[in-house]
Protein backbone atom coordinates (compact mmCIF):
# COMPACT_ATOMS: atom_id res chain seq x y z
CA UNK A 1 0.00 0.00 0.00
CA UNK A 2 1.08 3.63 -0.82
CA UNK A 3 1.72 5.89 1.55
CA UNK A 4 -0.98 8.18 0.33
CA UNK A 5 -3.76 4.99 0.31
CA UNK A 6 -2.47 5.20 3.93
CA UNK A 7 -2.74 8.48 4.75
CA UNK A 8 -6.55 8.18 3.39
CA UNK A 9 -7.41 5.08 5.28
CA UNK A 10 -6.58 6.93 8.45
CA UNK A 11 -8.74 9.77 7.41
CA UNK A 12 -11.92 7.49 7.32
CA UNK A 13 -14.32 8.81 9.93
CA UNK A 14 -14.39 5.28 11.20
CA UNK A 15 -11.24 4.31 11.42
CA UNK A 16 -10.61 5.95 15.48
CA UNK A 17 -13.73 4.75 15.81
CA UNK A 18 -14.11 2.06 18.87
CA UNK A 19 -16.31 -0.36 18.12
CA UNK A 20 -18.14 -4.15 19.40
CA UNK A 21 -17.24 -6.45 20.88
CA UNK A 22 -13.97 -4.78 22.33
CA UNK A 23 -14.38 -1.08 22.29
CA UNK A 24 -11.35 -0.51 20.45
CA UNK A 25 -9.91 1.32 17.48
CA UNK A 26 -7.73 -0.38 14.61
CA UNK A 27 -4.51 1.45 15.95
CA UNK A 28 -5.48 -0.05 19.65
CA UNK A 29 -6.28 -3.32 17.98
CA UNK A 30 -2.84 -3.60 16.27
CA UNK A 31 -0.62 -2.58 20.01
CA UNK A 32 -3.32 -5.29 21.93
CA UNK A 33 -2.33 -7.92 18.93
CA UNK A 34 1.45 -7.34 19.56
CA UNK A 35 1.19 -7.54 23.86
CA UNK A 36 -0.92 -10.68 23.36
CA UNK A 37 2.12 -12.33 20.90
CA UNK A 38 4.49 -11.38 23.93
CA UNK A 39 2.67 -12.62 26.89
CA UNK A 40 4.08 -13.93 29.44
CA UNK A 41 3.01 -17.18 30.08
CA UNK A 42 2.42 -17.35 26.29
CA UNK A 43 -1.37 -16.95 25.65
CA UNK A 44 -1.41 -19.87 23.01
CA UNK A 45 -0.12 -23.01 23.31
CA UNK A 46 1.06 -24.30 19.97
CA UNK A 47 4.04 -25.84 18.30
CA UNK A 48 6.73 -23.22 19.47
CA UNK A 49 8.84 -22.04 16.71
CA UNK A 50 11.78 -19.93 18.44
CA UNK A 51 13.45 -20.06 21.92
CA UNK A 52 11.51 -17.05 23.06
CA UNK A 53 8.38 -18.73 22.12
CA UNK A 54 9.19 -22.35 23.82
CA UNK A 55 10.67 -20.08 27.05
CA UNK A 56 6.78 -18.42 27.07
CA UNK A 57 5.01 -21.67 27.17
CA UNK A 58 7.66 -23.81 29.60
CA UNK A 59 5.77 -21.16 31.44
CA UNK A 60 2.09 -22.37 31.25
CA UNK A 61 0.87 -25.06 34.30
CA UNK A 62 1.50 -28.49 33.54
CA UNK A 63 -2.09 -29.27 34.51
CA UNK A 64 -2.84 -26.89 31.47
CA UNK A 65 -0.84 -28.43 29.32
CA UNK A 66 -1.57 -31.99 29.95
CA UNK A 67 -5.60 -30.89 29.07
CA UNK A 68 -4.09 -29.21 25.46
CA UNK A 69 -1.87 -32.28 24.44
CA UNK A 70 -5.41 -34.40 25.20
CA UNK A 71 -7.05 -32.64 23.08
CA UNK A 72 -4.34 -31.46 20.24
CA UNK A 73 -6.12 -34.32 17.69
CA UNK A 74 -9.43 -33.16 18.04
CA UNK A 75 -11.62 -32.36 14.84
CA UNK A 76 -14.91 -31.94 13.75
CA UNK A 77 -14.85 -33.72 10.27
CA UNK A 78 -16.10 -31.94 7.27
CA UNK A 79 -19.39 -33.07 7.30
CA UNK A 80 -20.06 -32.35 10.75
CA UNK A 81 -18.99 -28.61 9.62
CA UNK A 82 -21.51 -28.61 7.19
CA UNK A 83 -24.26 -29.81 8.84
CA UNK A 84 -23.72 -27.46 11.59
CA UNK A 85 -23.90 -24.80 8.66
CA UNK A 86 -27.28 -26.01 7.31
CA UNK A 87 -28.55 -25.86 10.84
CA UNK A 88 -27.14 -22.28 11.18
CA UNK A 89 -28.50 -20.79 8.21
CA UNK A 90 -31.13 -18.11 8.32
CA UNK A 91 -34.40 -18.59 6.37
CA UNK A 92 -34.46 -17.85 2.97
CA UNK A 93 -38.09 -16.20 3.16
CA UNK A 94 -40.14 -15.12 6.13
CA UNK A 95 -41.39 -18.19 7.62
CA UNK A 96 -39.68 -20.97 6.16
CA UNK A 97 -38.08 -23.25 8.15
CA UNK A 98 -35.08 -23.32 9.62
CA UNK A 99 -32.92 -25.69 11.13
CA UNK A 100 -32.25 -26.80 15.15
CA UNK A 101 -29.24 -24.48 15.52
CA UNK A 102 -30.57 -21.56 13.93
CA UNK A 103 -33.76 -22.23 16.56
CA UNK A 104 -31.45 -22.52 19.83
CA UNK A 105 -30.44 -18.50 18.66
CA UNK A 106 -33.96 -17.51 18.11
CA UNK A 107 -35.08 -18.86 21.41
CA UNK A 108 -32.32 -17.49 23.45
CA UNK A 109 -32.29 -14.11 21.70
CA UNK A 110 -35.67 -13.33 22.99
CA UNK A 111 -34.41 -14.18 26.18
CA UNK A 112 -32.10 -11.94 25.92
CA UNK A 113 -30.63 -9.31 23.30
CA UNK A 114 -27.84 -7.71 25.37
CA UNK A 115 -25.54 -9.46 23.23
CA UNK A 116 -25.43 -11.50 20.20
CA UNK A 117 -26.00 -14.99 21.48
CA UNK A 118 -24.25 -18.43 20.66
CA UNK A 119 -24.86 -21.81 21.52
CA UNK A 120 -23.11 -24.50 24.37
CA UNK A 121 -23.17 -27.78 23.79
CA UNK A 122 -22.93 -30.38 27.02
CA UNK A 123 -20.61 -33.03 25.88
CA UNK A 124 -21.95 -35.21 28.64
CA UNK A 125 -25.50 -34.58 30.03
CA UNK A 126 -28.69 -33.11 28.95
CA UNK A 127 -28.79 -29.63 27.04
CA UNK A 128 -31.93 -26.62 27.59
CA UNK A 129 -33.35 -26.76 23.98
CA UNK A 130 -32.74 -30.82 23.64
CA UNK A 131 -36.30 -30.95 23.52
CA UNK A 132 -36.49 -28.92 20.22
CA UNK A 133 -34.44 -31.98 18.59
CA UNK A 134 -38.38 -33.74 18.57
CA UNK A 135 -39.36 -31.79 15.66
CA UNK A 136 -36.66 -33.09 13.95
CA UNK A 137 -37.24 -36.78 14.66
CA UNK A 138 -34.41 -37.34 16.80
CA UNK A 139 -35.99 -37.67 20.06
CA UNK A 140 -39.65 -38.44 21.27
CA UNK A 141 -41.32 -35.51 22.40
CA UNK A 142 -41.99 -36.36 26.42
CA UNK A 143 -41.13 -33.39 28.71
CA UNK A 144 -37.26 -32.97 28.78
CA UNK A 145 -35.35 -32.53 32.03
CA UNK A 146 -33.56 -28.71 32.24
CA UNK A 147 -30.07 -28.45 30.97
CA UNK A 148 -27.51 -30.11 33.38
CA UNK A 149 -25.39 -26.92 34.91
CA UNK A 150 -21.65 -27.26 35.05
CA UNK A 151 -20.34 -29.71 32.08
CA UNK A 152 -16.80 -30.19 32.29
CA UNK A 153 -16.58 -30.73 27.94
CA UNK A 154 -18.58 -28.49 26.14
CA UNK A 155 -18.85 -27.58 22.22
CA UNK A 156 -19.35 -24.02 21.87
CA UNK A 157 -20.97 -22.62 18.29
CA UNK A 158 -19.87 -19.12 17.83
CA UNK A 159 -22.74 -17.48 14.77
CA UNK A 160 -20.32 -15.07 12.29
CA UNK A 161 -19.78 -11.82 14.06
CA UNK A 162 -21.22 -13.08 17.57
CA UNK A 163 -19.75 -13.02 20.54
CA UNK A 164 -19.84 -13.45 24.39
CA UNK A 165 -19.84 -10.52 27.27
CA UNK A 166 -16.92 -9.61 29.38
CA UNK A 167 -16.47 -13.22 32.05
CA UNK A 168 -15.07 -14.45 34.40
CA UNK A 169 -13.73 -18.26 34.77
CA UNK A 170 -13.10 -17.79 38.47
CA UNK A 171 -11.03 -20.82 39.60
CA UNK A 172 -11.36 -22.88 37.12
CA UNK A 173 -8.33 -24.87 34.95
CA UNK A 174 -9.18 -24.90 31.06
CA UNK A 175 -8.69 -24.49 27.44
CA UNK A 176 -10.50 -22.94 24.36
CA UNK A 177 -9.51 -25.02 21.61
CA UNK A 178 -10.52 -23.90 18.03
CA UNK A 179 -11.91 -26.81 16.17
CA UNK A 180 -13.39 -24.83 13.38
CA UNK A 181 -13.61 -21.11 11.51
CA UNK A 182 -11.66 -18.59 13.46
CA UNK A 183 -12.32 -17.10 17.03
CA UNK A 184 -10.69 -14.05 18.38
CA UNK A 185 -10.37 -13.54 22.26
CA UNK A 186 -9.51 -10.62 24.42
CA UNK A 187 -8.24 -11.13 28.00
CA UNK A 188 -8.65 -8.84 30.71
CA UNK A 189 -6.46 -8.15 33.90
CA UNK A 190 -9.73 -8.03 36.34
CA UNK A 191 -13.56 -8.22 35.67
CA UNK A 192 -14.56 -4.96 35.12
CA UNK A 193 -16.44 -2.95 31.95
CA UNK A 194 -13.28 -0.97 31.96
CA UNK A 195 -10.58 -3.37 32.89
CA UNK A 196 -7.00 -3.14 31.34
CA UNK A 197 -6.84 -5.40 28.19
CA UNK A 198 -4.07 -7.74 28.16
CA UNK A 199 -3.96 -8.68 24.86
CA UNK A 200 -5.63 -10.09 21.85
CA UNK A 201 -5.14 -12.92 20.16
CA UNK A 202 -6.83 -15.17 17.22
CA UNK A 203 -7.49 -18.91 17.13
CA UNK A 204 -7.48 -20.88 13.75
CA UNK A 205 -8.21 -24.75 14.19
CA UNK A 206 -6.20 -27.09 15.99
CA UNK A 207 -4.69 -23.50 18.37
CA UNK A 208 -5.29 -23.91 22.00
CA UNK A 209 -5.88 -20.93 24.66
CA UNK A 210 -6.08 -21.51 28.36
CA UNK A 211 -7.28 -20.27 31.79
CA UNK A 212 -6.56 -20.70 35.16
CA UNK A 213 -7.25 -19.31 38.98
CA UNK A 214 -3.97 -16.93 38.42
CA UNK A 215 -4.14 -16.45 34.44
CA UNK A 216 -6.18 -15.16 31.69
CA UNK A 217 -9.31 -16.15 34.00
CA UNK A 218 -11.23 -12.96 32.21
CA UNK A 219 -11.61 -13.50 28.40
CA UNK A 220 -14.07 -12.45 25.54
CA UNK A 221 -14.29 -14.65 22.54
CA UNK A 222 -15.96 -13.36 18.83
CA UNK A 223 -16.03 -14.91 15.63
CA UNK A 224 -14.78 -12.02 13.16
CA UNK A 225 -16.02 -13.78 10.00
CA UNK A 226 -18.54 -12.49 7.27
CA UNK A 227 -22.15 -11.90 9.04
CA UNK A 228 -24.03 -11.32 6.84
CA UNK A 229 -23.81 -6.94 6.86
CA UNK A 230 -24.69 -4.74 9.59
CA UNK A 231 -22.39 -3.90 12.97
CA UNK A 232 -22.45 -6.11 15.74
CA UNK A 233 -23.68 -5.63 19.00
CA UNK A 234 -26.48 -5.69 21.65
CA UNK A 235 -29.61 -6.79 19.71
CA UNK A 236 -27.21 -8.24 16.68
CA UNK A 237 -28.71 -11.27 14.97
CA UNK A 238 -26.60 -12.43 11.74
CA UNK A 239 -27.94 -13.35 8.31
CA UNK A 240 -25.26 -16.10 7.77
CA UNK A 241 -24.40 -19.48 7.62
CA UNK A 242 -20.89 -19.00 8.57
CA UNK A 243 -19.53 -19.61 12.19
CA UNK A 244 -16.21 -20.58 14.69
CA UNK A 245 -16.69 -23.59 16.75
CA UNK A 246 -14.35 -24.30 20.17
CA UNK A 247 -14.07 -27.11 22.46
CA UNK A 248 -13.89 -25.84 26.79
CA UNK A 249 -12.29 -27.91 29.52
CA UNK A 250 -12.92 -26.52 32.71
CA UNK A 251 -11.61 -28.38 35.85
CA UNK A 252 -12.48 -27.08 39.53
CA UNK A 253 -10.01 -26.45 41.44
CA UNK A 254 -9.83 -29.97 43.32
CA UNK A 255 -9.64 -31.49 40.37
CA UNK A 256 -5.87 -30.10 39.44
CA UNK A 257 -2.65 -30.17 41.30
CA UNK A 258 -3.74 -26.92 42.20
CA UNK A 259 -5.79 -25.98 45.18
CA UNK A 260 -7.90 -23.55 46.36
CA UNK A 261 -8.24 -22.93 49.89
CA UNK A 262 -9.47 -19.09 50.02
CA UNK A 263 -13.37 -19.97 50.68
CA UNK A 264 -14.46 -19.14 47.21
CA UNK A 265 -16.78 -21.27 45.39
CA UNK A 266 -15.39 -20.15 42.10
CA UNK A 267 -16.35 -24.19 40.42
CA UNK A 268 -17.70 -24.38 37.01
CA UNK A 269 -21.29 -24.23 38.10
CA UNK A 270 -21.72 -20.61 37.91
CA UNK A 271 -19.54 -17.72 36.14
CA UNK A 272 -19.91 -14.17 36.62
CA UNK A 273 -20.07 -11.83 33.73
CA UNK A 274 -20.63 -7.82 32.97
CA UNK A 275 -23.64 -7.03 31.17
CA UNK A 276 -23.51 -5.19 27.98
CA UNK A 277 -25.95 -2.56 28.69
CA UNK A 278 -26.03 -1.60 32.42
CA UNK A 279 -21.66 -2.63 33.11
CA UNK A 280 -23.00 -3.94 35.77
CA UNK A 281 -21.69 -7.74 37.23
CA UNK A 282 -24.07 -10.27 36.96
CA UNK A 283 -23.68 -14.21 37.03
CA UNK A 284 -25.36 -17.20 35.33
CA UNK A 285 -25.46 -20.66 35.67
CA UNK A 286 -23.74 -22.64 33.54
CA UNK A 287 -26.39 -24.50 31.94
CA UNK A 288 -25.81 -26.01 28.15
CA UNK A 289 -28.79 -25.16 25.39
CA UNK A 290 -28.07 -29.03 23.82
CA UNK A 291 -26.20 -32.17 24.18
CA UNK A 292 -23.57 -33.67 21.91
CA UNK A 293 -25.18 -36.85 21.38
CA UNK A 294 -28.20 -35.24 20.16
CA UNK A 295 -26.58 -32.70 18.12
CA UNK A 296 -24.60 -35.46 16.24
CA UNK A 297 -27.68 -37.49 15.70
CA UNK A 298 -29.39 -34.43 14.29
CA UNK A 299 -26.27 -33.52 12.17
CA UNK A 300 -25.84 -37.43 10.51
CA UNK A 301 -29.52 -37.50 9.55
CA UNK A 302 -29.07 -34.06 7.58
CA UNK A 303 -29.67 -34.15 4.08
CA UNK A 304 -26.14 -32.80 2.09
CA UNK A 305 -27.96 -31.95 -1.08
Amino acid sequence: MSLTAAHTNADRPEYGRAKHPFHITKEEERQLRLKGAEAVPSLVIGQATSFDEYARQLMIPPAVMDLARKAEDLRLSAWEVEAMRKHLAPAAEPGDKVGLLRQILVEKYKKDHTHPPYIRVACSGRGDYDDLASEHGHLHPDDHPKGDIGSPVVLEIWPAQHYSPIHSHGHTTGIVFCLAGQLDVMVYEHLKWDARKLGLLTLTPGQCAWLSKDNYAVHRVYCPMDGGGGATGPGYMNSSAEFGASFHVYLNPEQTAVQDDDGDSYNRDSFDYIDEKSKKRRSFATESDLSWGILRRVLANTPMT
